[in-house]
Formats: structure tokens, C-alpha cells, sequence
């Protein structure tokens, strides 16, 4: 076999931009990845803490409202009977906010991925 018919080395090379990337450099973007992946889960239950808070105020608010709202509602008169027809979307927002908090708190329950 004539050195003209031999392959080359540089035959056998891929072009830089056609090179896959090393192990090292796929090491180093998957823990990239699982360090971006991390700080969004400690991110999501930051968040997932203060929806959980707002909808327990929510709910308090709502309570404190309805019992307003009852107290004034007591006195028997035509603005009382006014005041109890608008109540009556203060428990609708009650029974909302409840529902979105045992929402979030079932949420908040499920397993994380480790």
C-alpha cells in the first residue's frame, strides 16, 4: 500500500463548529442545569408560601367581613337587608379562598423530585 492510498489523520477530523462537545463540558452543563433546576424549586416555594399566606388572610378577611356584615344586618332595618344581599358574595369569596388554599396546601404536600 502506497503512502499516496493511506488515509490520513486530518482526514478523519471534524471541522471545530461539527465537533460534539467533550464529556467535561456536558458534565459541566448538566450541573448547570441542576443548579438553575434547584434555585426554581426554592423559588416556586417561596412563592407557593406567600400564595398559601394570602389565602389564609384572604379567608380571615372574609370572616371578619361576613361578621360585619351580620352585626349590621341585625338591626332589622331596609339598609340592613341591603347589607345582608351584599354579603352574600363576601361567603362566595369565603368559600373561593378556602378552596384555594386546601388547593395550595395539597399542593404543598406532593413529593419534590430530589
Amino acid at each position: 500500500m502506497s503512502d499516496y492510498e493511506r488515509d490520513r489523520a486530518e482526514d478523519w477530523l471534524l471541522p471545530e463548529r461539527s465537533r460534539p462537545p467533550l464529556l467535561g463540558e456536558l458534565v459541566e452543563r448538566i450541573d448547570e442545569a441542576l443548579a438553575t433546576a434547584r434555585a426554581s424549586e426554592a423559588a416556586v416555594m417561596t412563592v407557593g408560601a406567600a400564595a398559601l399566606d394570602a389565602a389564609e388572610q384572604a379567608r380571615r378577611a372574609a370572616e371578619l367581613a361576613e361578621r360585619a356584615s351580620a352585626m349590621l344586618g341585625s338591626n332589622g332595618s331596609a339598609a340592613d337587608s341591603a347589607t345582608e344581599a351584599a354579603g352574600a358574595p363576601m361567603g362566595d369569596f369565603a368559600a373561593r379562598a378556602d378552596r384555594v388554599s386546601e388547593r395550595l396546601q395539597r399542593l404543598q404536600r406532593l413529593p419534590l423530585l430530589a
